[in-house]
């Protein structure tokens, strides 16, 4: 029997892909090479930095981008036109996630809540703005979150508010928690139709006289992923701009925000990877009381264990990119597992593995010796993953209605 490779990836070993669509073998390699150019040698610095204009970490976004990360979900002409789009898209996102959950946030906005929003789109407004997307050189934002209205998107939930006019609409309110709003080109906006009192789906130049970001989050982890409020004052957007068809925006919404929970349970998988590997890493080389502390059974048990739920997790997001690659808009209840599952594990891992680090794994650096440890930046930042993309106690919801009906659950 061979001995484990300390730096080889136990998925590496012990992982096999073997239900991989041919369209997408290629795309892990390509991802993971592009994160180890691009994203992994400042990774640490974008975890551990405040949140400010000047932090956003653009030479990792726009080396992704360069490398073919950004045009993995989109069809020809514009994108790789890949069959299995979500799948491959989510195959990035595990990746990138693996070095920076952070970065995974980023991502999942910029091509994967915005990706699925753009396919509304009309035809002329996808040729205006989706090469810049793909490029790096335009960043996008997802906003549908408000200070009274996360989880609860229903029209009637929403304080923003497009008025139709003869040209377009008019657009008054406030967004918060916004990914990528303090660069942003472009965002894609969710608001109570004033007309109707349903829900409209925006694309909005942030350019446009009117609106406001506010400064950034100071946030306990996902400093990579920085958000900040937009406030639009009488923004005016053009009738084109319409994502799907006016007064039915809450359908996008929630399609987009389907795929994200996808992308989510992707990147927890990607966390939880990193995690698991660092506590084999640990077991292999840590001694107690003269023995590995790998020898200690109950550590030998709590991993095999975890590393069977990381390839349910895997799968399980694999099994939800599918259903959506193959046209069903909602995905559920797939996606809701797929991400309550995941991102719960994340967090599973990241403590155990801080466990079996003791005092290294809850240090940042030790100063007498300059050494680094990642598990706290591990440990901050899996938890966000539990809540947004909507909050897993919700996503139980959402299972349990299809299981036992609506009827009776609400």
């Amino acid at each position: 029997m061979t001995t484990p490779d300390m730096n080889t990836r136990t998925s590496d070993r012990i992982w096999h892909d073997v239900f991989l669509p041919d369209d997408v073998a290629h795309v892990r390699s390509m991802a993971r090479a592009a994160v180890a150019t691009h994203l992994a040698p400042v990774a640490r610095e974008i975890a551990q930095r405040e949140e400010s204009i000047e932090s956003f970490p653009w030479g990792a976004f726009r080396g992704l981008a360069e490398a073919g990360c950004f045009a993995v979900p989109f069809d020809k002409p514009f994108g790789d036109g890949l069959e299995h789009r979500m799948l491959a898209t989510c195959i990035v996102t595990e990746e990138i996630a693996y070095e920076s959950s952070s970065l995974a946030g980023v991502y999942d906005g910029q091509c994967i809540l915005n990706a699925r929003a753009l396919s509304f789109a009309q035809p002329q407004v996808l040729e205006k703005v989706l090469p810049g997307l793909i490029a790096g050189d335009l960043v996008f934002s997802f906003a549908t979150t408000e200070p009274d209205a996360s989880s609860d998107l229903t029209p009637t939930a929403l304080k923003t508010v497009a008025t139709r006019t003869d040209t377009g609409f008019v657009v008054t309110g406030r967004k918060r928690w916004i990914t990528n709003s303090i660069v942003a080109d472009w965002v894609c906006l969710l608001c109570r139709d004033g007309e109707s009192n349903d829900a409209t789906m925006l694309l909005v130049d942030m350019r446009t006289p009117g609106i406001t970001v506010g400064a950034p989050d100071l946030k306990m982890g996902h400093r990579g992923q920085i958000t900040a409020d937009i406030v639009f004052d009488n923004v005016a957007v053009p009738a084109e701009h319409a994502l799907g068809r006016p007064g039915r925006g809450l359908g996008t919404a929630l399609a987009s925000l389907a795929a994200g929970r996808v992308g989510i349970a992707a990147a927890g998988v990607g966390v939880a990877q990193a995690a698991l590997d660092l506590a084999v890493q640990r077991l292999r080389s840590r001694e107690l009381f003269g023995k590995k502390l790998g020898e200690m059974q109950y550590w030998q048990y709590r991993l095999a264990e975890r590393a069977t739920e990381l390839e349910a997790a895997r799968a399980m997001y694999q099994k939800a990119a599918v259903r959506l690659d193959r046209g069903d808009r909602s995905g559920e209840p797939e996606a809701s597992m797929a991400k309550s599952y995941a991102t719960r594990l994340a967090n599973d891992l990241a403590r155990d593995a801080l466990q079996i680090y003791g005092g290294y794994g809850f240090a940042r650096q030790v100063s007498a010796t300059g050494e680094t440890y990642r598990l706290e930046e591990i440990y901050r930042d899996a938890k966000i993953l539990e809540i947004f993309e909507g909050a897993n106690e919700v996503l139980q919801w959402v299972i349990a209605r299809q299981l036992i009906g609506r009827d009776i659950t609400g």
